[in-house]
């Protein structure tokens, strides 16, 4: 089954297009994954069936040991746009949504050692844990929202979308210059500081604060 997002408010659908992810976005987090920070957006790829919704449940695979979560504001793309100037980006914006870039790092960490891609650390199914929809007219300033991930009650992640490397009109002309943006495309954004281990049991919940929460309760696969 093809995933869908929905928009709040208006209850409308969208079917999940491409969904672009943005690595080493945000200082901190760069430097507790002792990496560089980055002289252009590093994007990589995740599959749409990776998409769950609020409420569902995060299976981890049995090929990790270590998986972690990763809170990140979430753009939704509302109409078709090639090399994009970030001036115009706001126009292609459908809204915004938190979601959870969820990450098996010992098998990411292998492959880096491997020189292979992430996909499979990255990309597996309920990696994309995402909520509903805000309308970008509801959002009064993008470049300043503030995001969290809690793991059973307990703040993990917080921090604010001011302190991205790459804004978020940046991250959409860089990305808009390679691949066509569609209505239903998303874009991860990147996360902050405290990333951390979870484990079957756990409750995760991430907040785009102010706006909008989803909870997820952890599972093995």
């Amino acid at each position: 089954m093809m995933k869908r997002i929905r928009c709040n408010g208006s209850g409308e659908e969208i079917l999940v297009g491409k969904i672009f992810c943005l690595g080493k976005n945000y200082a901190a987090h760069a430097k507790e994954m002792e990496s560089e920070v980055p002289e252009e957006p590093v994007v990589f790829l995740k599959p749409s069936t990776a998409i769950i919704r609020d409420g569902d449940e995060i299976k981890i695979p049995r090929m990790s040991h270590e998986v972690h979560h990763e809170v990140e504001l979430v753009v939704a793309i509302g109409k078709e746009g090639k090399n994009i100037r970030a001036s115009d980006s706001a126009g292609y914006v459908l809204g915004y949504a938190i979601g959870l870039d969820m990450t098996m790092r010992d098998v990411q960490n292998e492959a880096k050692k491997q020189g292979h891609p992430w996909t499979v650390a990255k990309g597996f199914d309920t990696s994309a844990p995402v909520s509903d929809i805000i309308p970008a007219a509801k959002i009064n300033n993008p470049r300043d929202l503030t995001i969290s991930c809690k793991v059973n009650g307990v703040i993990r992640q917080k921090s604010s979308t001011r302190n991205m490397i790459f804004s978020i009109d940046t991250i959409i002309e860089y990305i808009s210059s390679i691949f066509t943006l569609e209505r239903g495309d998303l874009i991860f954004t990147g996360t902050p500081e405290g990333v951390s281990r979870i484990v079957a049991g756990d409750t995760i919940e991430a907040e785009l604060v102010g706006y909008t929460t989803i909870s997820h309760r952890v599972v093995q696969a």
